[in-house]
Order: C-alpha cells, then structure tokens, then sequence
C-alpha cells in the first residue's frame, strides 16, 4: 500500500442538492500509511459554466465563473501515519443558476482538496461534485395565465395545381408545466381543399442556446404525438395529450451563456403546416387560487343608478298594484332526433362539440395514427431537482423512461431519495457523475496567494 491510502471528500448528512443562499460544509479524510510532509492542505469550493462548439467537448472557449473560494485547513508541517479529519464550510452566493449539463456545455459545482508537499514531491488532489437547484416558481413569470394559442391558413397546393385552402387553429390548455403534468393540445383543422392533408402531429420541443461567438442551437424533439388525416372538405378538432418528462426548467437565472426553451409545435404534413405554442418548464406547478381575478363589470355611474329610481319611483295610485311578470318568451322548437344523437355526450365530456356561429360544424371523427407518446431516450439535458408530486408518480404508460446514470453527456438522469433541499417533498434525480470528467484550461489555484481567490 502506498503512503496516501485514503484521500475523500464528504458533504454533511451526504446532501448533495443545495440552494442558492445555503452554506455547504463537509470534511476531508486523509488515512495514511507513512508519515506525509506538507505545506498546507486547502480546500476549495468553485462553481462555473462552461460551453464549447463541439458535441461532447469540455475544452471550453468560454467560461462564466460564479464563485471560486479557497480555505486553508492544515498549515505546514508533517502528518502522522493513520487517519486525519479536517471540516470546511463555504457559503453559497444567492445569484448561483441551476445546475446544468448538456451537449454543448455546463453548470458545474465542486469541492476540491489539495495537499500540496514539497518542491519535487508529489501533490495530491480529490474533488466531489454537488448540484445546485434553483427552483422556478411558474406562478411568478409574468403573462403565464391562460392558454397559448396560433391560427394559420395555408394555401394547398397538389401536382402544381391549387385546390384550395387549409385553416388550422391550436392551443395549449395552459402556458406552464412541471414534469408529471399533461398538456393538453387542441387542433382544429378545417380542410376548404379538395384533397385529404397529412398526418397531423404535435411535438414537445426544447431548445438550447449555447452563446458563443456564433450562437450554438441545440433543438431536440422531447416527445411526440401523431394522429390522421383530414379528408377534402372536413373540419375535424384534434386532441391529445403529451406527459411532460424530467426536463431541466426553462429558466437558468443567473447564468448568461446558456438559454432554454420549450415550446409544442403541431404540424401538418401536406400542405407543410407548422404552427409553435411557447410554453415554460418549472419546478412548482401553477396554483389557480394565485391567478388574478378577471376585471369585475364595472359599477354603474351615479347618473345611471340615479335614472332607474327616478323612473321608479311609485305613486299612491300604483304603489299598491303587484309588479307585473315579465313576459314569457315564445315556446322554440325542439330539436329533430337527427341533430341530437349528432350533439350526444361522449367521454370524456370535453369532447362534446358546442357549435359555432352561424350553425353546428360537422366535425368528423379523428383517430390517432399513434396513441402511445414517443419519447426519445437522449432528449434531455440535465437539471437536477427535477420532481413528481405524490400524487403524479404514477402516471401510467406515457411517463419517459429515466435512462441508466453514467450513459453518456446527452443528461441521463437516475433517481435520487428523497431529499428536504426544498420546501416541497420531491424525488430529486441526479445526472451522471462529473468526477470522471477532465475540466481544461483551469489551472489549480496557488497555494501562495491568498485563501480567497
């Protein structure tokens, strides 16, 4: 055995998840074989991002760093052989974004350890990595009540010949998720053509902007659904449901390099039809009791509340008639038996068509091609903190496969316990572990200058 035969660093009570504004403390264990000689043993606590124009690439060309702080733990002088603890403790500045990983860079967090020995001796190193979540509150974004919808009309065109046009409307029930939750996606497509369309399709899309000196677009399907076609002549109403997976949020507040999106972008095939409904991704989900109360009718003036009691003002001839009932209005036919079992309830009762103006459209019934949600295994990018409520573990068969911790830098994520890093409870899933990754153009911080770099 050699000399150093145990070199580690451990966080208190193994928390691994951490907030902005949290202090971090841990030790650092050293078990030796020999008597070891040193000039100091420190210990630092860094986060940075980093992002690069390669896939896969941690040879950064541009780097944010957010905070880098350095503690002297040992002063010089020769350890004894056995086991030697030594605590740290940093604080977290509040303005630190979310931990991140995806194709083109980082948000990394890490402790390092260093035991620095005398000229021509060998130093030794360790480091640990931590994951910082800053959670998104869905409630707070401005303009996140209501639905998003987008209407287009595209002319169609078949072997060089325009046969007509072709009207899509959609929208999206809300404008924000968390993962667990269901957007419900709504297409109403009215073909004024005379040929059938494509396959229509909605789509959970992210896009990642990495900026470098030439912004880097990283835009991925998340998961799709597909569904028929719509006949020469038809209006039919499309819907269907995409389960949110574990998906980073859409906010990386505080960091300036890395931008994320999301949007469903619901597409026709023939004509190319593609219409985009932007929507965020958070941590907590949207609270009804907390979305603001529409404009109450306003309150009649003073001359309009004057006019009706001067009109009614009764004298001693009629004051002692009875109000007279208001007439009734005349009786109106009732509907034929053809129109009725056409308006007939379905399941759900969402699916009832209520009509539109100037008479009922004839919607045609709109099987879906596919009823299952695709979900593609290296769709996502890495966020930690990410959560089912207690209510949504169990979702069903639409829920997006966690992919094996370590299977590569695409983000897979692994679950993790439960953890009380936030305020609510949530089944926190951690990305692969950063330990085995290189970090170029970092240099090691020199022991000679001050404690706090």
């Amino acid at each position: 055995m050699g000399r150093l035969q145990e070199f580690e660093i451990a966080f208190d009570k193994n928390k691994v998840v951490y907030s902005p504004g949290d202090s971090i403390s841990g030790s650092v264990t050293v078990k030796l074989g020999q008597p070891l000689q040193c000039k100091a043993i420190k210990v630092n606590c860094n986060g940075f991002c980093g992002i690069t124009n390669k896939v896969n690439d941690t040879a950064w060309i541009k780097e944010e760093q957010y905070f880098n702080s350095t503690v002297s733990v040992a002063d010089k002088g020769t350890l004894k052989q056995g086991e030697h603890n030594f605590t740290f403790k940093f604080l977290i500045p509040g303005s630190a974004p979310t931990s991140f990983e995806g194709n083109y860079g980082r948000i990394i967090y890490r402790v390092r350890a260093f035991i620095d020995t005398p000229r021509f001796a060998k130093d030794y190193s360790t480091e640990k990595a931590f994951y910082m979540l800053r959670p998104l509150n869905l409630n707070e974004l401005p303009d996140i009540w209501g639905n998003c919808s987008s209407a287009v009309t595209q002319q169609f065109t078949y072997m060089l010949v325009k046969t007509g046009t072709v009207v899509v409307k959609t929208q999206t029930d809300m404008k924000g998720y968390t993962p667990g939750q269901i957007i419900q996606v709504m297409a109403k497509i009215h073909n004024q053509s005379g040929k059938s369309t494509g396959n229509m399709a909605a789509s959970l899309m992210q896009r990642v902007t990495y900026e470098t000196k030439r912004p880097t677009h990283d835009v991925r399907t998340i998961a799709e659904v597909e569904g028929g076609v719509v006949k020469a002549g038809k209006e039919v109403e499309w819907k269907e449901q995409i389960i949110v997976p574990p998906l980073p949020q859409s906010s990386l507040t505080g960091c300036e390099l890395i931008k994320i999106e999301y949007y469903v972008k619901v597409s026709l095939k023939s004509p190319e039809v593609q219409l985009t409904l932007p929507i965020h991704i958070g941590n907590v989900s949207l609270d009804k009791k907390l979305q603001p109360s529409k404009n109450a009718a306003p309150a009649p003036s003073a001359a309009a509340e004057d006019r009706p009691a001067s009109a009614s003002t009764p004298d001693a001839s009629t004051s002692t008639m009875p109000p007279q009932p208001a007439p009734k209005p005349a009786p109106r036919p009732a509907p034929r038996a053809r129109m009725s079992s056409h308006n007939s309830p379905s399941a759900p009762p969402a699916e009832c068509h209520q009509g539109a103006e100037g008479g009922i459209p004839s919607y045609d019934g709109f099987p879906n091609k596919r009823q299952s949600q695709l979900v593609s295994p290296n769709a996502f990018s890495y966020a930690p903190g990410l959560f089912f409520s207690q209510s949504q573990q169990h979702i069903g068969p639409g829920t997006a496969p966690s992919p094996p911790m370590g299977s590569g830098s695409t983000g897979a994520t692994a679950p993790y316990p439960h953890e009380r890093a936030t305020s609510m409870s949530s089944l926190l899933i951690l990305p692969p572990d950063y330990g085995t990754s290189t970090y170029p153009q970092e240099a090691p911080p020199s022991y000679d200058e001050s404690c706090n770099t």
